[in-house]
């Protein structure tokens, strides 16, 4: 078995701290474009990929945490995604999806 994921090991303080980061942020960090935060499940079912979520900037598995203020900021999933655990100033591919105008009313 693997080794747990530390994200979840404090779930009540995690929860904050996203709650926070969604309140406080309306820019993808990674992308520098809006983030719709009513987006939640595409039409699959799945997390939809522009979502908002927290990335950690310098990533858990590389000695980040997961818990501070200081190391989490706001991406679009598919951003995030795309990151993946690369460090600050690594260089990642640019996302060009088109982003979604807003969910229907």
């Amino acid at each position: 078995m693997g080794k747990p994921n530390p994200r979840r090991a404090n779930g009540h303080r995690r929860s904050k701290l996203r709650a926070r980061v969604l309140a406080e942020e309306d820019v993808c960090a990674l992308c520098r474009r809006p983030v719709d935060k009513t987006l939640t499940l595409g039409p699959d079912g799945k997390p939809h990929p522009w979502r908002g979520e927290v990335d950690e900037i310098v990533p858990v598995s590389r000695g980040g945490s997961p818990y501070e203020r200081a190391n989490v900021q706001l991406a679009h999933r598919t951003c995030n995604q795309r990151k993946g655990n690369a460090m600050p100033g690594d260089r990642v591919k640019p996302t060009r999806l088109p982003l979604p105008v807003s969910q229907q009313w």
